[in-house]
């Protein structure tokens, strides 16, 4: 595997950072674990300090002003604890939420008359927005499809089984191993289905319409306005004369660009004409974005009038069909969130009595998938709805839909459900020694109800496992929102204190607060995975997201981060658009303008 200068250097760097401050002999050795970029100024701030042995009682710690090496601020280390699975390590909470001062620090541990620091990171207002919203749009932009062989071979690409070719230029490369483009895929499991490029298109739209001073004041909001009208393009190029959406670009992962097929996707790369996008298979969240930009009365290759027009044949073709295209002929609670969000935009755009009906009855399914534990239940048995990618979309969905709904019974239930969904989260999270309040979930192992970090490598999919950075976004943002709904509070994210936290540690997590000292946006902080290349230029893309950290076993317990494995080193190193479009969702939920 082809390393990167970047890469290079900064295992150097840490070699000889550890080298520099490890302690001898039989002393511990001691990693001082911090979001490696950037803290918001305004809420709260932590590191773990990472051990062999377990910390004395009362260890202090200090952060440092790294341009006058000045104590900034002295606090004491949570106990030491072992978290059930995850190796041998021991971790100590160190809290320093009161720093608020912008500038640049360092945390410092004494153990053993032996010193040791962090790398140092930034503390600033809205920092992590500053930082993140100019480099997702630069990631996007290096996402598109839009080679000279790509937009060569996507202008007339085959139907699978056909002869017939369509035009799908444009899109985005679905990650950085990888230049297929999806709606969605997973779609043969029924309950996996992620939403990607429908969703990035949407989430953009989303940062733009909540912060539009934060992207005027980074110089983003033009480019982030033209990479979400770019999406919505290609969305429109994706909607079939018949009015179902084709699901998928396939690559075939092969070099010649004109091996592209319009497919179905199966188990190892097997293909089909089962193209067809049912609500869960991008068919809703593509609706949703082409309704929701078109309220912006802008016009890209298509008119703000063509997107509505769009949005409004999908939709009835939809309501038609969508059970028809879904495998296994019915709807589960992906579908009723993805039309959730469809019949919501469309409500709010039109103001027609179609798609109020439909959002409510949509929202009334949300509800009554409740499980007694809190949890959502993805089918009509006793699943429990865990998701890789979209955790958080059924809150998401239903606090969007309050954005149009003002009777108050129907408010009434969906803030109900929102504040159970919450609740749930709270509690399965808190339920076990849990330091860096990594988001726990339920899910179905072996036909039994669990709960868990990771989601079990033995699912739906028969193969498909990866880390879940993207989950982490989608729930932070999820908390966020909803919690300024259910659990409204005088803090600087407007929701009580247990919510800013839990979001939070999502976003230090993602950016190097974790087991492996990793930061996984690439190009950002200390530490990044290695360089991925791909074919006609792409690859990994500065500002992207990495996969991250997974499960080591079966039912998806212990812990694991691999930079190489045979092959496989995907699941945990390759970028992959849903992270940064989870990220950038976070990032609007948690910008405070």
């Amino acid at each position: 595997m082809m390393l990167s200068t970047n890469y290079i250097r900064t295992c150097v760097g840490v070699i000889m950072l550890c080298s520099s401050i490890a302690p001898a002999g039989a002393q511990s050795k001691i990693t001082l674990l911090t979001n490696q970029v950037a803290y918001n100024a305004a809420t709260a701030k932590s590191a773990i300090i990472s051990s062999d042995e377990a910390l004395p009682t009362g260890t202090a710690f200090s952060i440092i002003d790294t341009v006058t090496n000045a104590v900034a601020y002295t606090g004491k280390a949570a106990t030491s604890v072992q978290v059930n699975g995850w190796a041998n390590e021991w971790y100590s909470r160190a809290d320093f939420t009161p720093v608020k001062k912008p500038g640049y620090y360092r945390v410092r541990v004494t153990v053993s008359n032996k010193i040791h620091e962090s790398y140092a990171f930034r503390i600033d207002h809205q920092a992590i927005a500053k930082m993140a919203a100019p480099a997702i749009t630069s990631f996007f932009f290096h996402q598109r499809a839009a080679s000279p062989e790509e937009r060569a071979a996507d202008k007339h690409i085959l139907l699978y089984g056909s002869n017939k070719t369509v035009d799908l230029s444009g899109g985005w490369c679905d990650a950085s191993g990888d230049v297929s483009k999806y709606f969605s895929h997973l779609a043969y499991t029924n309950y996996m289905s992620p939403q990607q490029i429908p969703m990035v298109d949407w989430s953009m739209v989303n940062a733009v319409e909540r912060m539009p001073k934060l992207l005027a004041a980074t110089g983003t909001i033009n480019a982030l306005k033209e990479e979400a009208i770019y999406g919505a393009d290609y969305i429109m190029r994706s909607l079939s004369p018949e009015g179902y959406f084709y699901m998928t670009v396939f690559s075939y992962f092969k070099k010649d660009a004109n091996e592209r097929r319009v497919v179905g996707l199966l188990a190892d790369s097997k293909t089909t004409a089962d193209y067809q996008c049912a609500w869960r298979e991008g068919g809703g969240m593509a609706i949703a974005a082409l309704a929701r930009i078109s309220r912006w009365q802008q016009d890209g290759d298509f008119t703000a009038a063509q997107y509505l027009a769009a949005a409004e044949r999908a939709f009835v073709h939809l309501q038609q069909n969508s059970t028809r295209y879904a495998d296994d002929g019915k709807d589960n609670i992906i579908d009723d969130y993805c039309a959730l969000m469809a019949a919501s935009e469309l409500w709010l755009a039109t103001g027609k009595a179609i798609y109020q009906h439909e959002a409510r009855s949509r929202a009334a399914h949300l509800t009554k998938r409740l499980s007694p534990a809190g949890y959502f239940l993805a089918d009509d048995g006793h699943r429990p709805f865990w998701h890789a990618a979209d955790a958080g979309v059924p809150i998401i969905a239903l606090c969007r839909y309050l954005d149009a709904e003002k009777e108050s019974s129907y408010r009434k239930q969906a803030l109900a459900t929102i504040k159970t969904a919450i609740d749930y989260n709270l509690r399965v999270t808190a339920a076990v020694t849990n330091p860096f309040g990594y988001p726990r979930q339920s899910f179905l192992f072996k036909g039994q109800p669990m709960d868990g970090f990771f989601i079990p490598h033995e699912n739906e999919s028969g193969w498909w496992w990866q880390g879940e950075d993207a989950r982490l976004g989608s729930l932070a943002a999820a908390m966020v929102t909803g919690g300024r709904l259910v659990y409204p509070a005088k803090t600087a994210l407007g929701v009580k204190p247990e919510i800013e936290v839990y979001a939070t540690n999502q976003l230090s997590w993602i950016l190097g607060c974790n087991p492996y000292n990793m930061c996984m946006m690439y190009g950002y902080g200390h530490h990044n995975v290695p360089y991925m290349a791909s074919m006609y230029g792409h690859g990994s893309g500065k500002g992207g997201i990495s996969n991250g950290i997974t499960g080591s076993n079966a039912d998806g317990s212990g812990i694991a981060f691999k930079v190489e494995d045979n092959g496989n080193e995907w699941r945990w190193s390759e970028q992959w658009i849903p992270h940064s479009s989870s990220f950038l969702q976070a990032v609007t939920a948690t910008a405070t303008e």
